[in-house]
Parts: structure tokens; C-alpha cells; sequence
């Protein structure tokens, strides 16, 4: 199958202004996804953004664009990612796309497709936008041009159906959250969908300026959250990314509960109430305390690839309902097409309320082994999987390890960045052997 030229594995994404992320290339790339679409019949095609200040340039870029090519366009300004997909279902939008870089800095930009049944947009479709990418840009005869409007009631709508996704009867009055938003999509959404079910909502990274999305805040810098909750004596925090697909949280005596325990508690959830169906669907990054955990309860895992589009493949593949990332992606197809922040922190929410236990006490059943992560930038292309050097760094290792834990090397999917994971039973020795082969990789990278 022919390699894909722009797409990564999640959309295209980069540092904006350096090619593709440049107005140019988003006013091509909206003639070409409007070309496909004008293929496909005529409609409309959602669009939504994040905080980030180039959005403003990328959405009118995109607009032009899908407008040049003949197909209407219907603006939802800021809006999470999971929003975006929802919309673009309920709507009856032929597409959805999403102008985010996810947790990345405000400097990063990049796009996110949904298909009219508010999924990833399947690779043959990626493939067709590609094709007009690097076909000569037209315009439509006048009279067959696009035309642009706001959709009015986008938040409304999607904090509307966030709550959809627990029982009606179930409120969360005496219960005191902290709720940090990133400074991303979710700023104007996540503490009206808390709040509305009754909790006492304390917010942080609730002021977007453009510059400061996922800045020492959100899902990958849970400091600020951590701190907010002791100082309030919350009963736990909730921690989403810039632009609404992950989930983080922390409990009420400040520890960290990152995704593989939130989809542990959301499965044993499942599992109690007869709605579970299927395996969990992990990553090759899901600890082995998880899976360990699950097996206990009769819950089989399997491994996707690292990304939330490979986890929905296998999902899919292997008929589950319940996937997703450490990272804190979590696809309740259940409840939704994608991983939604909002909607699973409302699954644990849930799932406190039945069983009447704290965060912590849910946590508890998981046993994470330590797990060691380093991240090496790179200015070059790397497969780790092909270096010779790097292969037997990983094997040497392993053999330290032994049966006891696990190595993990690849390249990110959506940075400049190999990952180094070492997993095991012994957190000194993991230390060790994580930061033994981190050394080999960056002294392969500066050669």
C-alpha cells in the first residue's frame, strides 16, 4: 500500500509556519477536502479549533479554501475535538475538522478529519484529499461557490450531550472538583457540564489568551491541579488537554490516576453493571499492572499500536467497546465515536456514585508497575527498529530484565521525538536500564 504523504497518524500536524503548516497549504488542503467531498454530494463541512492563535489564520485559510471548491461551510469556533465529531454526526455534516495540535505548544498547529459517522476519516479518504493536494487548484463557477456561517449553538449542544452520557437521576451535589481545562477548547464547555450535574467546580486554565494552551497546565502538566486540590480540599481534579481528548485526574490526597487506571475503573464499571462487551483494547505503552488487574477481574487485554485511531481499529476489529491510551485517550464507543474527555471523567464520576467510593479507593485495585519514560528530541528521521546500534542497546536491556518488565522504543507520532519506555517490577532498576538505553539512543541520534 502506498505510504501516505501528509497524513500522520493523527491528521497533519507541525510548527506553524514552517511547511505544511502554512496558510497556503490549509487553503489547499480546503480546496482538496472540499473537492472530495463536492465528489461525495453535496453538503456542508463542519469546522472547529482550538485556542491557539493561529487558529484564527488556519480556519479562514480552510473556509477559502472548501469555498473555492464548492462546498458550504459551517464554523463552530472553539470546540473540543470529541465535539467537533459529535456535531459533524448529529449534524449530518459530510465532514468535521479540527484546527488543534492536541497537548502540543501554542506554536504547533495541525489538523483532525471526522467522517460524517463521527470517526477518523479511513485512509482511503486521506488518500483522495492527498491526490487533489498535488492536483492544480481550481475554482468553482461563481454561481457554484461556498458560502460560510456560525453555528450558534454548538456549545449547548455538545454540553447537552456530555450529560446524555449518565443516568438523568444521577447528580454529584456535595462533591467538590477541580476542573483544569488547559487554556484549551474546553474552557467554555467542561465547567458547565460539571457543574450542571451538581458538583462544586473549581477551575484552572480557564483563561485562553492565544499563547498559553497546555502552558504548565492540562493533562501534561498536572502540578498546578495537583497543588489546587489539596489547597481546596477537592474531592478529586480533572485534568483534559488542549483540545479535549484526554483525561487525567487526580484523587483527593493529590496522586495522579493517569488512563489505564481510568479505563480500569470504566471496565470493572462496565463488567459489574453486565455492559461490558468484548476485550479492552490497550497500547503497547498500557502498564503491565493493568493488564495484570483486568485478567484478575476475567477482562482480556490486547495491544494496539501507540495512537487512538490503532486503538479504534482493534476495537472495532475485535468488537470491544472500551479502549485507549496511559496518556489518558479513552473511547467509550458505548457512549461515543471517540475519546472524549469530558464523557469519560463522567464514567468514573459514575461509577463513584454507584459503588459509593472515593477516586482512591477505585484506583486501588491496579497495581502500576513503575514505568520510566524519556523522550529524546530529533532533528532527523529514526527508526529505532532498523538501527543496529539502538536494537542492541534495547536487547542488552531486556536481557537485565529479564521476565520482570518490558522495553518499549519508538518514534512519536505527532513530535520531533523517540520515545524510550523501560517497564518493570524493580523501580531502581528500571531507572537504570531507561536511562542506560536513553544514552545509547541519543549518542546513535548525534551520530
Amino acid at each position: 500500500m502506498k505510504e501516505k504523504k501528509y497524513f500522520g497518524t493523527d491528521g497533519i500536524r507541525g510548527k506553524v509556519g514552517e511547511y505544511p503548516i502554512t496558510a497556503d497549504f490549509l487553503l489547499k488542503l480546503g480546496w482538496a477536502t472540499g473537492r472530495v467531498f463536492a465528489n461525495e454530494g453535496h453538503g456542508f463541512v463542519l469546522v472547529g479549533k482550538d485556542t491557539r492563535i493561529s487558529g484564527y489564520m488556519f480556519e479562514s485559510a480552510l473556509e477559502a479554501g472548501l469555498t473555492a471548491a464548492g462546498v458550504d461551510t459551517h464554523l463552530l469556533g472553539p470546540m473540543p475535538t470529541p465535539g467537533v465529531a459529535y456535531l459533524t454526526r448529529t449534524l449530518r455534516a459530510q465532514a468535521g475538522i479540527v484546527i488543534s495540535a492536541s497537548h502540543n505548544p501554542f506554536y504547533d498547529n495541525g489538523i483532525k478529519f471526522f467522517s460524517v459517522e463521527g470517526t477518523k476519516l479511513p485512509d482511503s479518504m486521506e488518500k483522495k484529499i492527498e491526490h487533489y493536494l498535488d492536483s492544480p487548484m481550481t475554482t468553482v463557477d461563481s454561481a457554484k461557490l461556498g458560502k460560510a456561517n456560525r453555528v450558534g449553538d454548538a456549545a449547548g449542544r455538545y454540553i447537552e450531550f456530555c450529560k446524555s452520557t449518565i443516568p438523568t437521576w444521577m447528580d454529584f451535589n456535595g462533591l467538590r472538583i477541580v476542573v483544569d481545562c488547559a487554556n484549551g477548547a474546553t474552557y467554555h464547555i467542561a465547567p458547565h457540564v460539571f457543574n450542571e450535574v451538581g458538583a462544586e467546580v473549581v477551575t484552572i486554565g480557564t483563561e485562553p489568551d492565544g499563547l498559553n494552551i497546555n502552558e504548565e497546565c492540562g493533562a501534561t502538566k498536572t502540578e498546578k491541579l495537583v497543588s489546587t486540590v489539596l489547597a481546596y480540599r477537592a474531592d478529586f481534579g480533572i485534568a483534559l488537554d488542549g483540545d479535549g481528548d484526554r483525561l487525567i485526574m487526580v484523587d483527593h490526597q493529590g496522586e495522579i490516576v493517569d488512563g489505564d487506571e481510568l479505563i480500569y475503573i470504566i471496565a470493572k464499571s462496565r463488567l459489574n453493571a453486565g455492559a461490558l462487551k468484548g476485550p479492552v483494547i490497550g497500547t503497547l505503552m498500557t502498564n503491565l499492572g493493568m493488564e495484570h488487574a483486568l485478567k484478575s477481574l476475567g477482562i482480556e487485554l490486547f495491544r494496539a499500536k501507540v495512537g487512538d485511531r490503532y486503538v479504534m481499529e482493534m476495537l472495532e476489529e475485535k468488537k470491544g467497546i472500551l479502549g485507549g491510551e496511559n496518556s489518558g485517550h479513552i473511547i467509550c464507543l458505548d457512549r461515543t465515536t471517540t475519546g472524549d474527555g469530558i464523557v469519560a471523567a463522567l464514567q468514573v464520576m459514575a461509577e463513584m456514585k454507584t459503588s459509593g467510593k472515593t477516586l482512591h479507593e477505585l484506583r486501588s485495585g491496579v497495581l502500576m508497575y513503575p514505568q520510566v519514560l524519556i523522550n529524546l528530541r530529533t532533528d532527523i528521521k529514526i527508526n529505532p527498529d532498523n538501527h543496529e546500534k539502538i536494537q542492541k542497546a534495547v536487547k542488552d536491556v531486556e536481557k537485565i530484565l529479564g521476565a520482570n518488565g518490558r522495553v518499549l522504543l519508538r518514534a512519536s507520532g505527532t513530535e520531533p521525538l523517540i520515545r524510550v519506555m523501560v517497564e518493570g517490577v524493580d523501580e531502581a532498576l528500571v531507572n537504570k536500564c531507561a536511562n542506560q538505553l536513553a544514552d545509547e539512543v541519543k549518542k546513535a541520534i548525534d551520530a
